[in-house]
């Protein structure tokens, strides 16, 4: 088999950071890269998309804001990226999976997000929303666009994790800065995309592919994605602690009835594993579909990381998935399931690598990674594609996917396209969103 036989075996995984919160996690992002993960940045910001890290970047919507933001207006975002549809589509043309990251509450990321994000399921294309919630000091108005756009997102994304900044606030030291708690935020995303490109790229003890990543993750609304890394006598409880409570998202896996979770480390013992199983299983549903991955990677050393991915809340669970203000974040529906005993939790303690400072991270690179060793170049993905990517990345490609170019529903009310089939969904069109009556331009 030659290399290029080789290369189209590889699951392809992009992410898209929109606006200037998206671009700003690309960036941050890409000081030390996942490899055979794409970056692109979409900004109708020309000068701040200059100085963005990315592998493409686009700026959208040239004849609407002439290279010069959205000026905090979702619709005007909206509008930008109707206008450079074909252009988005090629860029994410051939992804299997694709991440859209983006702070809400502003112009491009609350307007562009979700038609972004509906061009991308015409294609076909297994998308997850990786978004910011607005701290509440940013005023009332901030925060109402940003409910706005997330549910908007919801309606085209397959899963959605929801990362609201005032959780930085509650986990923050007095001394951290605005960059350190932005890059706490952002290492949501950043060990997602590690965990999951490692969950379907890498030959492990016990084998997950794509296929079991959409089963759990296509078309589910809420979703809880959580990591955790530990060492010592009890890594695995508390690996999993931290996967199962992340400090960073208003969501746990409690009644949870699907559920994908995967091990990487080295010299793991089947009474660790059988013990970290047994919790994630008395937490979720009684009913719950439980799919399991390991990884044995001897450049793990003592350690063992954790990714797990829950999804299908029931109803009634959905008041365990809001926030202090009783925001509901269970968009999904399902039918209801017995009431799942949950395992009494300890509130977690802020893991260590997600709480070192960006000198720490300058300096040591690789405090934030699974593995040790700084990940490898892009340029030698191929050295060894069945290390996994905890302590190597890889490059991934597949043949691309022809677009099917539509509107969404809030763009054209005449669109033929239709939002993913999801229960008891609301129609309502956001008043601030495209409006076939109002043109920006004149």
């Amino acid at each position: 088999m030659n290399i290029a036989m080789e290369k189209s075996n590889y699951a392809s995984i992009k992410v898209v950071g929109v606006g200037g919160g998206g671009c700003n996690a690309l960036t941050r992002m890409l000081i030390e890269p996942a490899e055979g993960v794409e970056y692109i940045a979409i900004n109708t910001d020309a000068q701040a998309l200059d100085v963005t890290e990315a592998n493409e970047k686009i700026v959208i919507g040239d004849k609407v804001t002439r290279g010069l933001g959205a000026g905090a207006d979702p619709q005007i975002g909206a509008k930008a990226a109707d206008e450079s549809r074909e252009e988005i589509a090629d860029k994410i043309e051939g992804a299997d999976m694709l991440f859209i990251t983006a702070g809400m509450g502003g112009g491009t990321g609350t307007g562009a997000a979700p038609v972004i994000a509906q061009i991308a399921h015409d294609m076909g294309i297994l998308t997850v929303g990786v978004v910011t919630r607005p701290f509440r000091f940013e005023g009332a108005k901030r925060m109402m666009n940003a409910e706005a756009g997330i549910r908007e997102l919801e309606q085209y994304v397959d899963a959605l994790i929801v990362v609201p900044n005032d959780k930085l606030l509650e986990i923050s030291q007095e001394d951290t800065t605005l960059v350190d708690a932005f890059k706490m935020a952002d290492e949501v995303l950043e060990f997602g995309v590690l965990g999951i490109s490692d969950l379907v790229t890498v030959n492990g003890l016990i084998n997950l592919d794509m296929a079991d990543v959409k089963r759990i993750m296509t078309n589910v609304g809420i979703c809880h994605l959580g990591i955790g890394k530990a060492e010592g006598e009890n890594r695995v409880d508390e690996a999993i602690n931290f996967a199962m409570n992340s400090p960073l998202l208003e969501t746990s896996i409690d009644g949870a009835r699907k559920i994908l979770i995967n091990f990487t480390g080295s010299d793991m013992k089947l009474k660790e594993i059988n013990k970290a199983a047994s919790l994630v299983r008395d937490a979720a549903s009684p009913e719950a579909e439980i799919i399991m991955g390991a990884v044995n990677d001897e450049s793990m050393g003592d350690q063992i990381a954790v990714t797990l991915i829950a999804t299908g809340f029931t109803d009634e669970n959905r008041n365990r998935n809001k926030d202090t203000n009783g925001r509901d974040l269970s968009f999904a529906k399902s039918q209801t399931s017995p009431k799942a005993q949950p395992v009494a939790k300890v509130a977690p303690a802020m893991p260590d690598f997600l709480n070192n400072s960006m000198s720490q991270r300058e300096s040591q690179p690789t405090t934030s990674r699974f593995a040790q060793g700084k990940m490898a170049s892009l340029n030698n993905s191929f050295a060894n594609p069945q290390t996994s990517a905890f302590a190597s990345n890889r490059n991934a490609y597949v043949a691309p996917k022809q677009p099917n170019m539509q509107k969404p529903s809030f763009m054209n009310g005449n669109a033929s396209s239709t939002p993913k089939a999801k229960t008891e969904k609301s129609t309502k069109i956001l008043p601030w969103f495209y409006s076939e009556d109002e043109d920006v331009n004149e």
